[in-house]
């Protein structure tokens, strides 16, 4: 009889439901439909007349994300981007700063996992490199904002966080944001961590990610990617460098520039300002400026990070009145990240920083940009400028130039398309700082270290910048500007003889970098180590080696412990040339062995050793030293004995021949285990003997012991008075001591009872016996059944009653058999 169909369960609204694999599979097979559907949407769409994300071929959940962001509106660099890269081309993005390059690159990495249906399992899938730690971190929260629909893992590698860590979860990753340093450091060191299967590799801001600051790391990262992957690259001034581009692996890109033919490379809203300032006045216009705006949130750009600490430390003590902070390249990755957040929350403030700041970071509602030092090149201006009038709003930005500095600047400027207009400063306005500065640097020789550095930092980075037309150190007053400084005199800087792009790698290679550690990378590149020159190597590389040949040579004839030891006096001659060496010592060194030309000298013999002549008071001086004798005596060789009494070097090396005849490894090793066997079988049968002979004495003992304590007790009990082994209770008249009234009678007749039954009761002193003399536990259990049985005997003994206690022999005998049987 087949089985009773069980009842399929029926949803509320009365509809069957489908077993839960079926379910499964319809679901798999309806998104399957979907992706498929998508996809041939990507190919047909044309980006012509969009306007907003809505309007892009999208999956559910990055639209879900880019809603909950608040992202409705398309900006011109994505409308053209995107569209390209959904489509699985190469993209060259440039467009402006500000101008959401960051969605344009990030909304393609999920679609293109997404559509590819990308799991955990499948591994690393896309790789965002980012030059600074900061931008990296910011465009990782960008990620998680509009991801956050998504199901894929992502990471944040970067220097100065947990390596361990990191290495830990990389493996798991989907998705990794980081900065070339750390992420080379996992390709080398992190086990499981595999890039063959990665499909989409970005690099944001990859101007700077492809120049000779990173080159040999973006190198090697490249190598161990695959080859079909797509690549994205978006910049501000983006490169158009072959070469570089040919080290990307790029297939056929498509170059998007939305900005290229537009009247001016930076934003419209952006009002550019300069003012030609003599070097030494820089720092009073800079006080001077800020004092006038404390109300407004600014970013001062300085060229070296000593620069920044020395401005920071002086202007904080002399008390603006406008928040001060300041970010540079050396410091902790902790105190980075938190003076990020500060100066994004805060609506007024004031941070002085290196280009570190310059590229990709958004700060909400910068007000001003200041320039104090001018940027290496127009690209630098483009990317400091850009840190304020994002995303069409306004901005204003000034920068300072020394006069020299002021022609060849503006003509690189105008080259891109840059408008700029001068500006002067009312004299009524500027307020002096110098006074203010000597104090400080007297008070705190903290302080004055620091300008120093400051200014040296200051010198090297304009002597580093390629553009000699514009930055000609010969006519920078150093004089002048050290005293503005409020530095006692000019530090001397040494400029001469530096290999430029070596130079620059170490002015901007972090702290960690120079100690040796990778644990550090930011908008710097890395350095390679120097290798380690020994005294050897100095001494083998020495021009001129004949030189003082002869000499060593004669210094090497004699004993090589007593070196020049052996010298003495010349003696006077009668020669017509001596008067020539008129107060002029000679020393010649005699031999070894006496001669004629040596008479009367001692000899010191030494076995093993050349003789030594005592030809000084030094030398006599030895003959009392056993250290020093012991210096010149040759070396031990430390002998083993066999078996047999034969002497052995201690270490004795066997020859292959005589190795092989034994037998191969093998069959050596089968041998030996052979013989060890038979050794510890004979040793284990000595032992067993010990042992049992160890046991027999210990039970000897523990007989021995015991029958010294029976006879004890025995003697004992018969000079109490026993019969037949029962003791005698003594008697005691009562009536006639209640009669005495005699106090002490009541305390007398128990004392006397117990003196008999402490006899029993009372416990031996245990002696001190030697592990081997210690109770086992059958001694132990038959101790105990003794005491117990005579405990027993003492109670039966104690309900007799005082009364009954027996008055002759022929009684007590009675009460004996009585107990006893």
């Amino acid at each position: 009889m087949p089985p009773p169909k069980k009842p399929q369960s029926l949803h509320r609204n009365g509809k069957k439901s489908l077993p839960k694999t079926d379910s499964k599979k319809l679901k798999r097979q309806k998104e399957k439909q979907e992706l498929e559907q998508l996809e041939k949407q990507i190919q047909e769409f044309d980006a012509k007349d969009v306007e907003l994300f809505s309007q892009l071929p999208l999956t559910k959940p990055t639209r879900t994300g880019l809603k909950r962001a608040h992202f409705v509106d398309l900006t011109d660099i994505q409308k053209k981007a995107i569209p390209l890269a959904l489509k699985g081309r190469d993209v060259l993005g440039a467009a402006r700063t500000g101008s959401g390059k960051t969605l344009a690159f990030l909304i393609p990495v999920l679609e293109t996992l997404y559509r590819k249906s990308w799991t955990q399992m499948d591994g690393l899938g896309a790789l965002i490199i980012s030059p600074t730690r900061e931008l990296a971190i910011q465009i990782f929260d960008v990620l998680r904002e509009i991801g956050c629909a998504h199901s894929f893992s992502a990471g944040l590698v970067i220097g100065g966080k947990n390596l361990k860590e990191e290495r830990d979860r990389l493996s798991r990753m989907n998705i990794l944001v980081c900065t070339p340093g750390r992420m080379l450091q996992h390709m080398d060191q992190t086990h499981g961590l595999e890039m063959n299967n990665l499909q989409i590799l970005v690099l944001d801001e990859a101007d700077r990610v492809l120049d000779m600051g990173f080159k040999s790391t973006i190198d090697a990262i490249v190598a161990n990617l695959p080859k079909d992957r797509q690549t994205l690259l978006f910049s501000a001034t983006q490169t158009k460098n072959v070469s570089d581009l040919a080290r990307m692996s790029l297939k056929d890109p498509e170059y998007v520039a939305v900005h290229e033919s537009a009247d001016s490379a930076t934003p419209a809203s952006l009002q550019q300002n300069y003012i030609v300032v003599p070097l030494e006045e820089k720092l009073d216009t800079l006080y001077s400026f800020l004092r006038a705006n404390i109300k407004s949130k600014i970013v001062v750009f300085m060229s070296s990070c000593k620069q920044v600490r020395f401005v920071y430390e002086t202007f904080r003590h002399l008390h603006i009145g406008i928040p001060l902070l300041h970010l540079h390249g050396k410091q902790k990755q902790t105190a980075r990240a938190d003076i990020t957040s500060k100066f994004s929350n805060a609506t007024n403030s004031c941070l002085f920083a290196t280009d570190v700041v310059a590229r990709g970071l958004d700060f909400p509602a910068v007000d001003w940009v200041v320039q104090l030092d001018a940027p290496e090149d127009a690209d630098t201006y483009i990317h400091r400028v850009g840190r304020t009038a994002r995303f069409d709003k306004g901005g204003k930005a000034v920068m300072f130039l020394v006069p020299s500095e002021e022609e060849g600047m503006l003509k690189r400027l105008l080259a891109k398309k840059i408008p700029i207009e001068k500006t002067n400063v009312r004299g009524g306005k500027k307020q002096s700082i110098k006074q203010n500065l000597e104090a400080l640097c007297f008070k705190e020789p903290e302080t004055k270290y620091l300008g120093q550095k400051a200014f040296i930092s200051y010198i090297k980075s304009i002597s580093l910048h390629k553009d000699k037309e514009i930055f000609k150190v010969e006519e920078y007053p150093l004089e002048k500007f050290a005293a503005s400084m409020g530095l006692p005199g000019t530090p001397n800087v040494k400029i001469k003889g530096l290999n430029q792009e070596e130079a620059k790698k170490a002015k901007n290679a972090p702290r960690m970098l120079k100690t040796g550690g990778l644990d550090s990378d930011d908008d710097e590149g890395r350095d390679a180590k120097k290798p380690v020159v020994t005294k050897l190597d100095r001494m083998f590389n020495r021009k001129n080696q004949n030189i003082l040949t002869d000499h060593y040579q004669s210094l090497t004839t004699t004993n090589s412990i007593t070196g020049i030891l052996n010298t003495h006096n010349a003696s006077d001659s009668n020669d017509s040339s001596d008067d020539e060496d008129f107060l002029k010592v000679k020393r010649v060194g005699y031999p070894e062995l006496p001669s004629e030309h040596a008479p009367d000298l001692k000899i010191l013999h030494i076995p093993g050793a050349a003789p030594i002549a005592i030809d000084s008071k030094r030398r006599e001086k030895l003959l009392h030293s056993k250290k020093e004798l012991a210096k010149l005596k040759p070396k031990g060789t430390k002998l083993i004995f066999d078996d047999e009494g034969t002497a052995h070097p201690l270490y004795e090396l066997e020859n292959l021949d005589d190795f092989s005849k034994a037998g191969t490894a093998q069959e050596q090793r089968e041998k030996f285990v052979d013989a060890e066997r038979e050794r510890v079988k004979v040793e284990d049968e000595v032992d067993r003997e010990l042992a049992k002979q160890k046991r027999r004495e210990k039970k000897e003992k523990r007989k021995r012991r015991e029958r010294e304590e029976a006879g004890l007790q025995g003697g004992e009990e018969g000079a109490s008075g026993t019969v037949m082994g029962v003791p005698l209770v003594p008697w005691v008249d009562y009536d006639k001591e209640e009669e005495s009234g005699d106090e002490e009678a009541d305390d007398e007749a128990p004392q006397l009872v117990n003196l008999e039954e402490s006899e029993d009761e009372k416990p031996r002193k245990k002696k001190k016996r030697s592990k081997d003399e210690s109770e086992d536990e059958e001694e132990r259990r038959e101790r105990k059944k003794k005491r117990k049985s005579e405990k027993s005997a003492r109670k039966k003994m104690e309900r007799l009653d005082i009364e009954d206690v027996p008055e002759d022999l022929d009684s007590l005998e009675a009460l004996a058999a009585g107990l006893l049987g």
